[in-house]
């Protein structure tokens, strides 16, 4: 994902409401939003990769990953930050407890972010800091920084759930938001300032890379509710949607 809203509301029926958009190449090949092997995890998938960029479990477990935006970090020779999220779906581990098992080898991988939440616990963690993010309850957001970190993007996203939070049809409505920010709000972050305002709304739009899809999740105690909008080069396509009671597994 490349920018991701959360409202957490721990000991509510739904303690998390997260929204957000992922941006990537029209090229790359892309499975949509289903059930995958095994029906544990619910998911997209990077058919290059073989991972995933936003997931949830039958148990309520989800896990979105962001990378962060600084080409003199990349290793591409690193492992794939994708399979990041299926680890952790695939894991029985509270999140403190997986986490903490990924800290020593987070350096291999390109920088990212992760938001992990294993049905009690949500947490966050930046690689390039090697640092948990602990939430306080209300609205926070990532993009490409440091989580809640004042983007222009991420404060859209922010004051779309502080807005509409109840409203699902809205909510996907708001992220197809296409407007650049103005040249003085940018982040900085070592790209052109061409490519630093391309990247700056929301949605995505150009020739070769943009929104891929925008993505809803409702975890409640017991009902989860996924809606996915797939997005292609030429326009909207597909949509998916999945709604089922958490396993006690």
């Amino acid at each position: 994902m490349c920018v991701v809203g959360f409202q957490w509301h721990p000991g509510s029926q739904e303690p998390l409401l997260l929204l957000g958009n992922r941006d990537e190449y029209y090229d790359r090949p892309t499975a949509p939003l289903a059930w995958w092997e095994g029906g544990r995890i619910l998911a997209g998938r990077d058919l290059r990769g073989g991972g995933t960029w936003l997931g949830v479990t039958r148990t309520g477990r989800m896990a979105v990953l962001t990378n962060f935006r600084d080409p003199t970090l990349t290793r591409p020779e690193g492992p794939s930050r994708g399979q990041l999220p299926v680890a952790f779906l695939e894991s029985d581990a509270s999140a403190v407890a997986w986490l903490e098992s990924l800290r020593p080898e987070a350096g291999s991988y390109s920088p990212f972010n992760l938001l992990l939440y294993d049905g009690e616990d949500l947490l966050g963690y930046e690689s390039r800091h090697d640092r948990v993010v602990r939430f306080e309850p209300g609205i926070h957001a990532v993009s490409n920084g440091d989580f809640d970190e004042a983007w222009p993007k991420v404060l859209a996203v922010r004051a779309v759930l502080a807005a509409v939070a109840e409203d699902d049809e809205a909510l996907l409505k708001a992220l197809e938001d296409d407007r650049p920010c103005a040249e003085d709000d940018l982040p900085r972050t070592g790209v052109s300032l061409d490519l630093e305002r391309l990247l700056s709304p929301m949605f995505i739009r150009s020739a070769a890379y943009g929104t891929r899809a925008s993505t809803l999740v409702r975890l409640g105690r017991v009902h989860v509710r996924v809606l996915e909008q797939g997005f292609l080069s030429q326009g909207r396509g597909a949509r998916a949607e999945s709604q089922f009671e958490r396993s006690r597994e």
